[in-house]
């Protein structure tokens, strides 16, 4: 099952985390034990769930977003960030993937600004644990995908800019 096809009547433009767990209930109640998904790593701009940009990172547009979902998502900041949005042709015809993509970043980075600003200490150090947990990989993909965005967000990095295609170039460039 592709999760981007897993699509609700109140759907951002593409399945997500929320719809699939409606299936996997619906699955259940008919009688299914298993649910076999294609890959959710995140892709580039090709889409493709085979073509994966990462091993780890998982593709942002299959986070369910919604008000109060993450908790730091607001209704206001859902509100305002899908203001000038016709969802009815979000929602129709094929996945509109760089569009659904801009919006659930924009969002997602509003959610996070909340969480930086407002979060419990409990919820930031369980957000520090995980970044520690994960610090093999972590680090280098953030900042992997920083140099992405100011190539517009191509993944291919030997077509970058030279100063972008050595570590320590980037890093200090």
């Amino acid at each position: 099952m592709p999760v981007f096809a897993l699509r609700g009547e109140d759907d951002l433009g593409i399945g997500d985390v929320g719809a699939l767990r409606e299936f996997i209930d619906w699955a259940a109640e008919i009688g299914f034990k298993l649910v076999q998904l294609l890959p959710i790593n995140e892709t580039g701009t090709d889409n493709s769930p085979y073509n994966a940009i990462s091993a780890m990172a998982i593709e942002p547009t299959t986070v369910h977003l919604a008000p109060n979902s993450p908790q730091d998502l607001t209704r206001e900041d859902f509100d305002v960030a899908f203001a000038d949005i016709d969802f009815p042709i979000l929602r129709s015809g094929g996945i509109k993937y760089r569009q659904v993509k801009k919006q659930k970043r924009r969002i997602l980075e509003r959610a996070f600004a909340n969480f930086s600003a407002r979060a419990s200490v409990d919820r930031q150090t369980s957000f520090q644990k995980f970044c520690e947990e994960e610090s093999m990989w972590l680090p280098d993909y953030a900042f992997f995908r920083v140099l992405m965005e100011e190539n517009d967000d191509s993944p291919t990095w030997n077509r970058w800019p030279a100063q972008f295609q050595s570590l320590e170039r980037a890093r200090t460039g």
